[in-house]
This record gives structure tokens, sequence and C-alpha cells, in this order.
């Protein structure tokens, strides 16, 4: 028999994804410490480079620096809820809580997907037409794509959420680290069509942006074929992008497939792993792979820490 909720209020959502014994629990509870810590640090450290460095105050940098904001923001959706649960043995979140968790981590998401889309753009516009690069890519025009790019991606998360709320439920078992939206529409007791003809207008839309960053790559691998010059500059700045997007894509696509068509016998490591792995790897690996690739990122982080050496000696 299945119980309907009348309020909101009343609801505490269950977490089964955790199944670790008192031992282990602690050892993973140090791990996932020390992961968000260098998450946290690896961005900050691109962040604060960018923002204290002059010449660094480019396009491209400007994006990138907004991609490690988001980095940290995803990250924070996550990673505090996970090491209290593992502190204290928790398992629950309140319904307003895991609605905050969807917002936040779905627009993470989507800023993140807009965000490469954005770095594409400007990667086509320095390669493809380097000598309109500085009239096309203006201050102004930078501030307003970074605008847009979080107002999209709140929005688009903001819709998805009330279609959500609106749903009453039958069910509090979630069988997942944290809240996702298509976990609690599975226990909604009324017809969720809305919600999922919403899910393939988001996904029809984010498909596009992957095919624009396609063209846009095709366009700059032709340019790049013409001089040495032009093929330096796209291993250099371009190379790391597309590093990026497919690890962000493969690892969204892998969550996304997982929870709408996965098996619930399948493994739990296996799906814990699918289901973190967004929200675990692109935060942590995007700021290490522009900080190895981007030969003005590394030289200005080697200088502010060899100051800071000889400051202390």
């Amino acid at each position: 028999m299945t119980m309907e909720f009348n309020s909101s209020q009343q609801i505490v959502f269950v977490l089964h994804g955790l199944n670790v014994t008192q031992i282990n629990k602690h050892i993973y509870f140090s791990l996932t410490l020390i992961l968000y810590i260098l998450t946290i640090f690896v961005n900050l450290i691109l962040i604060v480079t960018i923002c204290l460095e002059k010449m660094l105050h480019e396009p491209m940098y400007l994006f990138l620096c907004n991609l490690c904001i988001n980095g940290i923001y995803g990250a924070s959706a996550f990673y505090p809820k996970i090491l209290y649960d593992l502190l204290f043995d928790s398992h629950v979140i309140t319904y307003i809580g895991c609605m905050t968790q969807i917002l936040v981590i779905y627009s993470f998401a989507f800023c993140e997907f807009t965000s490469l889309t954005v770095m594409a753009y400007d990667r086509y516009v320095a390669i493809c037409k380097p000598l309109q690069y500085h009239s096309i890519m203006t201050t102004r025009k930078v501030w307003t794509l970074l605008l847009l790019t979080w107002l999209f991606s709140w929005l688009e998360s903001s819709i998805g959420m009330g279609l959500t709320a609106r749903l009453p439920l039958c069910g509090v078992d979630i069988d997942k680290l944290y809240c996702s939206n298509w976990a609690v529409v599975k226990l909604s007791c009324v017809d969720t069509t809305l919600n999922n003809l919403y899910g393939f207008i988001l996904t029809f839309s984010h498909v596009s942006q992957t095919i624009l960053i396609l063209i846009s790559y095709m366009n700059i691998i032709k340019a790049s074929l013409r001089s040495r010059v032009q093929r330096k500059k796209f291993m250099q700045t371009c190379l790391p992008h597309l590093i990026t997007l497919t690890n962000f894509t493969i690892s969204l696509t892998f969550d996304v497939m997982f929870a709408r068509y996965g098996s619930n016998t399948s493994l739990l490591a296996l799906r814990n792993i699918m289901a973190v792995e967004f929200l675990v790897v692109p935060p942590l690996v995007n700021p290490i792979i522009y900080g190895m690739k981007l030969t003005q990122i590394r030289n200005r982080v080697a200088q502010m820490f060899n100051r800071r050496v000889a400051a202390l000696i």
C-alpha cells in the first residue's frame, strides 16, 4: 500500500547510496575530505592567479575562471552532505534540502556545459578570425556571455525543480548518494509526462550545443592546418578544452542514462561511481588540465609560488 504525503514539510527522504562498515566509513570520509579540499585548492589557485595577474584578463582566461568558480559551486553541492552522512551515519535529507541540492547540482551541470560552449565559440573566433578577435570578443560581450550562462542555467534548473515540486509523492526512498531530479520524479503518485517532456527539451537543447561545439572545432581544425602558428595555438588552448568537454560529456551521459535506464540490482559501487563521476572528476581535473597545458597559467602559478617561497626564506 502506498501512502501519499499531503505536505512537503512532512517528507524526509532516505538516501540509500551508502552501505559501508564502521571501519570503511572513516576511510571513505578521509578520502572524500581530501578530494574536496584538493578540488577547492586547485580551482582557487587558478581563480586567484587569473584575478591577480592583469596579463590574464583576456576572454579565454575569464571563461576559464568562470569554469573554476562553477567547479567549486558544483562540488560544494555534493561533498558537504556526503561528508556529513559519513561522519554522523546520517542518510536522510529534508524535502527543502533535497530540492536545494537538485537546484544547485543541475544548475552546475547546465552552467558547465554552457560555459564549455562559450569557450568553444571563443576559440573559434581566436583561431578562425584572429584579426577580428578583439573587436568581436569585447569586454562587454564577455561579461554578457558570463551573465547569460548563469542566468540560463538557473532558469533551466528552476523550471525543472518547479515541475518536480508540484508532484505529490508516494515514497521517500532515493537509491543514490544525493538527491537527483529523476530519482524524486520516480516517487510521484501521478502522471509525470510534463516532466519527461521538459527533460527531452533540455536534452535537445544541450545536444544542439554539442553540435555547435563540433561545428566550431571542425572549422578550428581546418584553420589550424594552414600554418604552424595556428597548430601550436590549437594544441595549447583548444586541446585542454576538448579534453574537458569530452570528460564532462561522458560523465554526465553515464549518469543520465544509468539513472533513467539502469537497473537497481546493479552493483552498488558501480551505481555510486557512475552517479558521482560528473560531480567529482571534472571540478578536480579541469584546473589541472588547463594549468598544465596553458603556458601563461603555468608560468604565473610558478612565479606566485616562487615569490611566496622567497618571502618565507
